[in-house]
């Protein structure tokens, strides 16, 4: 009964093309490139050259996010900022940031948005665009460092805010 149940998913997956052979997908917890698709299973690799074959009816009931192999994919990146730190220099660094990333995409722009108000901390967002979907995860790792690197250049404490008491 299984079989047939992932043939029948194989047949829908084949010709609904929810995705293709190549695209970059996320589900259950990790990026998997797609390999093959065929009437029982779909094979996919994973970044680290892991095969996975995954049988179709699972993936009829898994939330899967398509990131395509050529299509723009936004990608944010979030940090907290003390509320003592201008919202300027937070998001001149961020957008430093940004430009020293060759691998971004040129349009749309990179911006960034302040995204929460936390009790002791603002949350920044800085969302920028990338073209190459099978390397987000490189192409994160380099935006990771550069937010660092301009946020210590800039004197901004990226670090868990905590609340210091002070006993007089």
């Amino acid at each position: 009964m299984n079989t047939l149940g992932n043939a029948i998913a194989g047949l829908i997956i084949m010709f609904s093309r929810p995705f293709r052979i190549g695209d970059r997908l996320y589900l259950d917890g990790q990026f998997m490139d797609v390999e093959d698709i065929d009437l029982i299973f779909t094979r996919m690799t994973t970044p680290d050259n892991v095969n996975v074959a995954i049988p179709n009816q699972k993936l009829l009931q898994t939330e899967i996010v398509d990131y395509g192999k050529e299509k723009g994919v936004r990608r944010s990146h979030a940090i907290t900022a003390g509320y003592s730190d201008s919202h300027e220099t937070v998001e001149a660094a961020l957008l430093e940031a940004a430009d020293k990333v060759e691998e971004l995409s040129d349009a749309p722009e990179p911006y960034v948005w302040i995204t929460e108000f936390q009790k002791y901390a603002v949350e920044y967002s800085l969302f920028v665009f990338i073209d190459e979907p099978r390397r987000v995860q490189e192409i994160d790792a380099k935006v990771r460092k550069e937010i660092l690197i301009a946020c210590e250049k800039h004197g901004i404490d990226i670090s868990t805010p905590t609340l210091i008491k002070n006993v007089t």
